[in-house]
């Protein structure tokens, strides 16, 4: 969704230089970034925001969503901030459904982002609200990260966590 934070994160992960502004499409075009974890690095793109309806060109449209096509691992980056974190995480895997049914069985990973602005009980409150509707509808055992990409709290964890699912994913192909 637009204004999750999605540049930000580039910009604290990577050497990428994004256009970072506190309005919704701030981000165009896909970016690039180099990430380094661990003696490893992978490539890490920052896809303009999805809103509903894009699949079939509402908004930036589907233009973006061949992008993710090409993506081994999704990051789904939730701003926790949100007012309804679980519907903005249904209306993207919805988009993904509407371009591509495929980009669903894409390895995953969920991150709620800027935890800096909410407090302990919100935050947990949101959190259990995911996890409920995860296990109801594709995941039984779901893990949600807590980041803040603005004060690199959890940043590394998750890095850690996409570098994991990257290995699982070239594996895959491999074995292909």
């Amino acid at each position: 969704m637009p204004n999750a934070g999605k540049s930000t994160f580039l910009s604290c992960t990577t050497r990428a230089k994004p256009k970072i502004a506190d309005y919704p499409f701030t981000t165009l075009k896909p970016q690039l970034g180099v990430v380094y974890v661990d003696n490893s690095e992978f490539v890490l793109a920052d896809i303009p925001g999805l809103i509903e309806g894009a699949s079939e060109g509402r908004g930036l449209g589907d233009r973006f969503l061949k992008h993710i096509e090409r993506c081994g691992v999704l990051l789904h980056l939730i701003d926790a901030s949100s007012e309804n974190i679980v519907e903005n995480y249904r209306i993207i895997r919805q988009e993904l459904a509407g371009y591509n049914p495929d980009l669903l069985d894409k390895y995953e990973v969920i991150a709620l982002n800027k935890i800096d602005l909410l407090d302990a009980k919100e935050l947990t409150k949101k959190i259990n609200q995911l996890k409920k509707f995860l296990i109801k509808n594709h995941n039984p055992d779901p893990k949600i990260f807590k980041i803040s990409a603005i004060t690199q709290k959890g940043v590394e964890e998750i890095l850690r966590e996409l570098f994991e699912k990257i290995k699982l994913y070239r594996q895959s192909k491999n074995e292909e």
